[in-house]
């Protein structure tokens, strides 16, 4: 995807990017819910936001690393090579301490179709709301 702020914002709420979740990666705001982050990780996917990415993945996810320079270089790899094509919300759980989020996040590398559906575990600490882990399912 192109890094244009003027363009639809990934994330799927048909609103420009730099009125979206621009507002989140530029710690503006911060968003007020497991949803809004989810949508948010999303879009920094697409704009190659991996500091962003870093700073909303928990501790205890199996991803998150002490060493920033090759973690930061793993996503940006992975961002650079994918297209991220769509991103649909299936259901939201939410509560006050721990969410779910499930969705099915569209995405291609090479013309292949790498789409998936997850269920997304978000956990709210110091009154900001992380993402901790998820279980995948096959799509139909």
């Amino acid at each position: 995807m192109k890094s244009n702020v003027n363009s639809l914002c990934p994330c799927g709420s048909l609103k420009k990017y730099k009125k979206c979740c621009k507002i989140f990666h530029d710690n503006i705001k911060f968003p007020s819910n497991a949803l809004e982050l989810m949508k948010s990780r999303f879009s920094a996917f697409a704009f190659l936001r991996s500091d962003y990415i870093m700073k909303t993945t928990h501790k205890k996810n199996c991803d998150f690393s002490l060493d920033t320079l090759a973690w930061n270089k793993d996503i940006e790899q992975f961002c650079k090579n994918t297209n991220f094509k769509e991103l649909e919300i299936l259901d939201f759980i939410d509560d006050d301490f721990e969410s779910f989020v499930t969705f099915k996040a569209n995405l291609y590398q090479n013309k292949k179709d790498l789409s998936f559906i997850e269920k997304s575990r978000f956990l709210k600490e110091n009154n900001i709301w992380l993402y901790v882990d998820g279980e995948f399912f096959n799509i139909d």
